[in-house]
């Protein structure tokens, strides 16, 4: 789903939200049934291509945690379903890249520390063990990413795959786009749904653009 640059947003009026970011916020950019929606319907894209294969999926923490736990349990669902049964097994890793509102150059990755009793495992197209859901928050310029995919490559598992709940449309495109991504939105600063400015608005439920009070309210 494409967002244009030009989409005015819904008003903040026709939603409830935390009443302690009154004031903080611009307007609704994707309201929480939407990514919910949308979420299922990539789980069913998921369950189409990867047969009978096992899955691991790695959960990119903090912002991916909420569309990491709904993508996961729309799996289990179908499957549930289904004829055929998915194994899922889940693990963790931690990025920190924004200070503020500003992408740092430098990025730490933690966690993740037993995913080298993967090495070896046999995989196919959407796998046999181990195949990789990244289930990241947002895709900006792809930088974040790349380094992630290359540290991972080091355990040599034989398929990866990315799912990116948001795609931000930036001024410095690389190429990268992941194998399957929620909505394509503006070059914007958003907040909700697990995604946060400085760890406020994770409890937001709706994806909702910060304003100038918001970002000077919450600023370290």
């Amino acid at each position: 789903i494409q967002i244009s640059d030009n989409w005015p947003g819904y008003s903040l009026d026709l939603f409830t939200y935390p009443q302690h970011y009154y004031g903080d916020l611009e307007y609704v950019l994707i309201p929480h049934g939407i990514i919910v929606d949308r979420t299922e319907r990539l789980a069913k894209d998921i369950m189409q291509d990867i047969g009978d294969n096992d899955i691991v999926v790695l959960c990119v923490l903090k912002g991916g945690y909420k569309f990491c736990a709904d993508l996961v349990e729309h799996i289990k669902n179908l499957s549930r379903n289904s004829e055929r049964f998915i194994s899922m097994k889940v693990d963790f890793v931690r990025l920190k890249s924004y200070h503020n509102d500003q992408s740092m150059q430098d990025m730490q990755i933690m966690g993740g520390d037993d995913l080298s009793k993967l090495t070896g495992k046999l995989s196919f197209v959407f796998l046999l063990i181990p195949f990789f859901v990244f289930c990241k928050d947002i895709v900006g310029t792809g930088r974040t990413m790349k380094v992630l995919l290359h540290n991972i490559e080091k355990y040599k598992p034989k398929m990866i795959k990315v799912a990116s709940l948001l795609v931000k449309r930036t001024s410095r495109p690389d190429g990268y786009r992941p194998d399957y991504y929620g909505f394509e939105i503006p070059d914007l600063f958003v907040v909700g749904y697990a995604l946060d400015y400085n760890e406020y608005f994770r409890d937001l439920n709706h994806i909702c653009v910060i304003n100038d009070h918001g970002k000077a309210k919450y600023r370290v």
